[in-house]
């Protein structure tokens, strides 16, 4: 396989600019519907969480820098390699985060705590199940520090 090729079902519309490692969770984004899919969105009304899987456009992974590295570049968390974390700069630039519904239409979907900015390629939405997704899990304990202002 030499290309996968993906077409985006939205973007992202909210007040971020800039690239963030902190201070996502009261950031509110309204995911702005392609037209071919609109209607699709109908039955999330009666979830209250989503997954956003989508296009970090921005990001740019250079191996040297990215495959090994400190999480958010801070001197207080460990040399961890790309896949132990959830950087931006990533092989692949594919961002997925959980989020809050706020309201949902035909065309659009608002959403708190995206961590994306303002123009950003959605490529899938998902319900959240947490018979699926919510797991018994454990973490080492520098990513309770990292996660600490993120949201």
């Amino acid at each position: 396989m030499s290309e996968i090729v993906m077409r985006p079902i939205g973007f992202v519309k909210n007040e971020v600019e800039e690239k963030k490692d902190v201070a996502w969770g009261s950031n509110v984004s309204v995911v702005e519907l392609q037209e071919n899919y609109y209607g699709g969105l109908e039955g999330l009304e009666d979830f209250s969480h989503v997954i956003i899987l989508y296009y970090l456009d921005k990001a740019e992974y250079l191996k040297e820098k990215h495959l090994k590295r400190r999480p958010q570049n801070r001197d207080d968390m460990p040399l961890r390699g790309i896949f132990s974390q959830r950087g931006k700069d990533r092989p692949n630039k594919i961002g997925m985060t959980s989020v809050e519904i706020v309201s949902v239409t035909e065309k659009n979907l608002t959403v708190k705590g995206l961590d994306a900015i303002d123009g950003t390629a959605v490529l899938d939405i998902k319900p959240y199940y947490p018979v699926y997704d919510k797991k018994d899990a454990s973490v080492p304990e520098w990513v309770n520090r990292l996660m600490e202002h993120y949201f």
